[in-house]
């Protein structure tokens, strides 16, 4: 794996595409902010929702047995599965089951997270993500960028070409609402044909036994429609005690993630049409590992609406796929080292710590403080690159003894002023590709101190 820093340097290479990205994402922030700055009990609504999820987390096994009991009363067969594996065969088993070959699918970060498109095509089936976002990424091979927006890294421009490549749209065209229009009419026949509709799922109520899907686009409840056989994949952390609950919810969704009052479609699925049959496969895939660990157990919380991502400066100006994980941006940084610290090592440190994703996180969640704690694992654990681990030792030392300290400081200082420019700014200066370092003071605050002490 790359590291992070070395995937958002590709990225920032294009200064333009760095700043139409960071420009479109701080437009949604924004519409973020003014949605919530509608509602006076903006607040309230998300230390109630952080309350509600610190409830559920704390007795999730008996509301998940609750809503397992109450889905097969209405009809539904309820799956387990422990990993990402277990969740790929259950599909399976349950698509050749029912004969289903060819598959329409909303948009999902679990089946996403679990690789299901890649088995299911393994095994000659055809699926077709119909979310349009998802659509233009899959059509490109490309995974998302974004939980919310998955293609919002790719200009109109981009998409025009890949339709015309794809779907012989016009040459040049980049018109949204034409290429809008052509993809509803590419998907609408595989909507028509289809054996089998997957979906995620936002929210399941363990008094009910049903589960939430919103949507902007209506290509879930066009899928569960139309198709005989559908199937709702989600992980354990989705599920609220009762049906009063999601009320808090969905005024919170929303509202964070586009600034929308809220989706255009929510919808309810409870049990299986008339001659239809319907599956839930409740997926653990690490999360009980992450509810055991004091510390990240409130990242169970997230509702996915990706305002951390927005409001990120980080992510803004590196683009989700520098972060190489289903979930990128500050919420990502903190879920995925539970799964693989190794690998993701590096991820807590793509963060500037500046607190803007918990501030406008809609269920509290601390994400940088998080991080952070991410950071002491991660040096404690040993997977610190070399050159970081060595100049914090060396930071260390410096840092606990005086006369070393005012000593490096000097140093410092005249350095920067007698020093050839060349010198100071090369290759070894990472701090220097970006930022002109700031003009060193001819003294010390300790060394002026000393000097006005009396005076004062």
């Amino acid at each position: 794996m790359k590291e992070h820093a070395t995937k958002a340097a590709a990225f920032i290479k294009d200064e333009a595409r760095t700043d139409w990205h960071d420009e479109s994402l701080w437009f949604v922030r924004s519409k973020r902010d003014k949605a919530a700055h509608g509602i006076p009990e903006w607040e309230q609504l998300r230390e109630l929702a952080s309350q509600i999820k610190d409830h559920t987390l704390s007795h999730l096994d008996e509301y998940l047995e609750a809503f397992e009991a109450k889905a097969k009363e209405n009809g539904v067969t309820v799956h387990w599965a422990a990993d990402a594996a277990e969740h790929n065969r259950i599909v399976h088993s349950i698509l050749q089951e029912h004969n289903a070959r060819r598959i329409v699918k909303s948009k999902s970060m679990l089946t996403e997270e679990c690789g299901l498109n890649e088995f299911l095509e393994e095994q000659d089936m055809e699926v077709i993500d119909t979310d349009l976002g998802e659509r233009i990424i899959q059509l490109k091979e490309e995974p998302p960028s974004h939980i919310v927006m998955p293609a919002i890294h790719l200009k109109k421009e981009e998409v025009g070409e890949l339709f015309h490549q794809k779907l012989q749209t016009k040459k040049g065209a980049t018109d949204p609402q034409y290429l809008t229009e052509a993809a509803r009419q590419h998907l609408r026949q595989s909507f028509l044909q289809a054996d089998a509709a997957i979906t995620g799922v936002n929210f399941a109520i363990a008094e009910t036994g049903g589960v939430v899907v919103c949507t902007n686009e209506g290509n879930a409840d066009m899928g569960t429609h139309l198709a005989p056989l559908q199937i709702h994949c989600m992980g354990i952390e989705k599920i609220l005690p009762k049906a009063e609950h999601l009320g808090v919810f969905t005024r919170l969704l929303a509202r964070s993630a586009t600034g929308q009052p809220s989706t255009i479609f929510t919808s309810h699925h409870h049990k299986a049409k008339e001659s239809g049959a319907m599956h839930i496969v409740i997926v653990d895939n690490g999360r009980t590992t992450q509810l055991g660990r004091p510390d990240f157990r409130n990242s169970l919380k997230c509702i996915r609406c990706g305002a951390c991502m927005n409001t990120c400066p980080i992510y803004r100006r590196s683009g989700g796929h520098s972060y190489d994980s289903t979930v990128p941006g500050p919420i990502g940084s903190i879920l995925t080292p539970g799964i693989d610290l190794k690998k993701y090592s590096g991820l807590p440190f793509a963060s500037t710590l500046c607190g803007s994703c918990s501030d406008v996180c809609p269920v509290k969640i601390d994400i940088h403080e998080q991080l952070y704690k991410w950071r002491q694992i991660i040096a404690e654990e040993g997977h610190l690159p070399t050159a970081k681990k060595q100049s914090m030792v060396m930071a260390g030392k410096v840092l606990s003894r005086p006369g070393w300290y005012k000593m490096a400081g000097k140093s410092a200082r005249w350095v920067t002023r007698w020093l050839p420019r060349p010198l100071i700014y090369n290759p070894l200066n990472t701090w220097g590709k970006a930022r002109e370092l700031p003009e060193a003071p001819k003294e010390s605050f300790q060394e002026w101190y000393r000097k006005n002490r009396s005076a004062s």
